[in-house]
């Protein structure tokens, strides 16, 4: 957290910033009103430490806190002074101050008042980072190759610093990843700021991006600005307007930029990982993506896989949303049926992760009892049922067919959900349905299946 420190003594200024530093904090200093707006505008500070006598200034430590309060009514001051007394401490606590100080003062009072005005942000920091740290990671979880290739190349580049470009289709769990990696990283401990560029408004992008300001005073504070620190995470960046990208390249480069309305150079510390799931060579091409901002970002690739690249993490990752879910509405986790594990792994997911939690969370929502022991069949979706039942909801069909015709159907229906379940791996599914590998390859070639799901 930094603290801007201002007061007209040179000497004050370096003992409380050497005080604040060994404490963990991060401090900036200013001589007179002036330069500590100015600071403020450059950017924010979590805290200010204002002396009531500012000698040489236009102001004095009071309208200094009203110019503050004006600017950003939820930046908590505390003041300072030499030559305090009761009717000072009552002005500064009425202006809108947290806390009054008298110098000299004591460095464990200090740091004590300073602790206490940085609480509320620094528990809001806290919840924030809990809430991200607690279950998140998990949505990654599984056993398969694919996936655990995946989390060691994450956490791999977690500490490198380096840009991290991660792609993959939607639902996948981009910003799951994205978040894991600021999680396992240096910069842990601050912020992670996230930027939809599909959901913000075009018009409005570069305001809510860099922030604005007016007259030379800051108007509002950019998302950038407030990753400082931290992490920008740009999700979905093909959306981005192209002149929004422009400015992204400029910061990229020399880590600044410019608010909109403003002259001044904002210096920021940012770490910056990227998302998209459209094809971003096909958008360079289309000339709706800048090439050099393409490489820029694409430091370190990383491929997300599809939902139906690791149908063996299906159930791992049901199980972990049915406990999420049904701790939230105070009940029991249910199982699931066999039958209906089936039918999810057989499903093609076109929404992958995500749509597997949406679906665990309405069954979990829709429950018509807390009671719910399992989730079986009658609890999924029609989409989801259709793909595993095959000949069973046209049972009127087989009747009519001839025995032979019928068990031929059936065993085709049946096999087709069961390889598309294992994704094609013909020992798993032998193994699974009780029969040798040669004779379900032979059963396979029979029945027309062999070539399209043949995989060892």
């Amino acid at each position: 957290m930094e603290v801007l420190i201002v007061d007209d003594e040179q000497d004050i200024r370096n003992l409380v910033s050497g005080v604040l530093e060994d404490e963990g904090y991060e401090t900036r200093s200013a001589g007179g009103s002036s330069a500590a707006l100015a600071a403020i505008d450059e950017r924010r500070p979590d805290l200010v430490l204002l002396d009531v006598w500012l000698r040489g200034s236009s102001m004095d430590g009071i309208d200094v806190l009203r110019e503050i309060k004006k600017r950003d009514p939820n930046l908590p001051v505390i003041i300072f002074s030499g030559h305090g007394n009761l009717d000072t401490a009552v002005a500064a606590i009425n202006e809108g101050a947290v806390d009054f100080i008298e110098k000299p003062f004591m460095t464990e009072k200090l740091v004590h008042l300073v602790e206490r005005a940085t609480e509320t942000e620094r528990l809001r920091q806290e919840n924030r980072a809990f809430k991200e740290k607690f279950g998140v990671n998990n949505e990654l979880t599984g056993s398969s190759n694919i996936i655990r290739s995946a989390r060691a190349k994450l956490k791999k580049v977690a500490a490198s610093g380096s840009r991290i470009m991660i792609l993959g289709p939607a639902g996948v769990g981009k910003e799951v990843a994205a978040r894991m990696v600021h999680n396992w990283s240096p910069r842990a401990n601050s912020k992670f700021i996230s930027v939809n560029s599909a959901r913000l408004d075009p018009d409005k992008f570069e305001e809510q991006l860099f922030g604005s300001e007016s007259g030379g005073k800051l108007d509002h504070v950019g998302l950038m600005e407030l990753a400082h620190g931290g992490t920008l995470f740009l999700d979905e960046i093909a959306d981005m307007p192209l002149p929004t990208q422009a400015k992204i390249l400029r910061v990229l480069t020399d880590q600044s930029f410019v608010r909109v309305g403003g002259e001044r150079q904002i210096h920021v510390d940012v770490r910056v990982i990227s998302t998209s799931s459209k094809n971003l060579s096909e958008e360079i091409k289309a000339k709706r993506f800048r090439e050099d901002l393409f490489y820029r970002l694409n430091v370190v690739p990383i491929e997300l896989p599809q939902l139906t690249d690791r149908r063996e993490d299906i159930s791992d990752l049901a199980d972990f949303f049915l406990i999420r879910y049904a701790n939230q509405h105070d009940m029991i986790p249910p199982e699931i049926t066999d039958e209906a594990m089936a039918a999810m792994q057989a499903y093609e997911w076109p929404g992958n992760v995500r749509q597997l939690k949406n679906m665990i969370e309405r069954i979990v929502i829709f429950a018509p009892t807390k009671n719910l022991n399992v989730i079986d069949l009658t609890n999924l979706p029609a989409e989801i049922v259709g793909g595993v039942e095959g000949p069973n909801n046209n049972i009127s069909s087989l009747m009519g067919m001839p025995l032979r015709e019928a068990r031929e159907t059936f065993e085709r229906e049946y096999l087709k959900v069961q390889i598309n379940r294992f994704s094609g791996n013909i020992s798993r599914t032998a193994g699974f349905i009780g029969m040798e590998r040669s004779a379900l390859h032979r059963k396979l070639k029979l029945l027309g299946l062999y070539e399209k799901d043949k995989k060892q």
